[in-house]
């Protein structure tokens, strides 16, 4: 089983426009509304792909009956921790050059009680489950802390991955993770300076390497991604497809990894499994995951060298 924990989820509603005009009126082509969360897009990568996933974390009274569905109608077995309030929604705008603009709501705020409850959850959940992911941002109120919390509390047999970045990602490494995975700005960001080439970028990984990950999956967007364990480096480019959105990702290659590395998969097997799942994702318009006959085609594809 892949257990799956989301901090907090959001009612992604995309809209896709032929341009977007600041301070004008602006005419929408299609709208799409998921009811998301990072951490529920890798599982529903993982049920697209066949695994087992189950799902759990902190969701919300008013409209969490959606989410339940929308997991439901992928096959997503899940065990929530209530709160009060609503669930929070992001706006993200798509135009004819596949850009994409976001404006994120902060959410409700989650008492310490719950995130306790959440933490007992994970401990019970984790002991049965092979891989265990965290991944995305916190609720108002919640620390980064927690995120190192949440990897403590895991079972140790549990295989741990992380998908954040700044304070939450240290926090989560502080605890010991086997896979972290940034992409490209989110790497920038957490270390506060600028990579520039090849070097820089295996020279960040490795400091997330000495900070307590045993490997990093580092994604490039368009351009692939990179797997480093410190002592074998690889690189896995992408293929060119037609881009609809990047919304979900980096979800679709957590999810691939994850399989993967339940399997016990060698990296470079991790990394192209990672790199198809992503691009097959960015293939669809308003979507958080990806076809499993999609994902097939694209693998076939890849290839992976070694970075010396």
């Amino acid at each position: 089983m892949i257990l799956t924990v989301c901090l907090s989820p959001c009612t992604d509603i995309t809209i896709e426009l032929d341009s977007l005009n600041v301070g004008r009126t602006n005419i929408v082509k299609s709208k799409t509304l998921s009811f998301t969360g990072k951490a529920l897009n890798v599982a529903i990568g993982v049920a697209r792909l066949g695994g087992d996933p189950y799902a759990t974390g902190l969701m919300y009274n008013e409209n969490g009956y959606m989410f339940e569905n929308a997991l439901d109608k992928e096959g997503v077995p899940f065990t929530f921790i209530w709160n009060k309030g609503r669930v929070r929604e992001n706006y993200k705008f798509i135009d004819n050059k596949s850009m994409l603009t976001e404006v994120n709501d902060v959410g409700e705020e989650v008492s310490e009680a719950k995130t306790g409850e959440l933490l007992n959850m994970v401990q019970m959940l984790s002991a049965r489950s092979n891989v265990t992911v965290v991944s995305g941002s916190l609720p108002r109120g919640v620390p980064a802390e927690y995120y190192g919390r949440l990897f403590r509390a895991m079972d140790p047999k549990t295989i741990k991955i992380a998908d954040a970045e700044g304070a939450r990602l240290f926090s989560a490494l502080d605890a010991g993770v086997d896979l972290a995975k940034p992409n490209l700005d989110e790497l920038q960001n957490s270390l506060g300076r600028e990579i520039k080439d090849k070097e820089d970028m295996l020279a960040g990984c490795r400091e997330l390497l000495d900070r307590g990950a045993k490997t990093v999956l580092l994604s490039l967007g368009k351009d692939g991604a990179v797997i480093t364990d410190g002592t074998h480096n690889y690189y896995c480019k992408s293929i060119n497809v037609a881009v609809n959105s990047t919304v979900g990702a980096g979800d679709g290659m957590v999810a691939a990894a994850a399989m993967m590395m339940e399997q016990g998969a060698p990296l470079p097997d991790i990394l192209r499994a990672g790199v198809a799942a992503g691009t097959a994702t960015v293939t669809t318009f308003g979507k958080i995951s990806f076809t499993k006959d999609k994902y097939e085609e694209i693998l076939s594809n890849l290839r992976v060298t070694e970075l010396v």
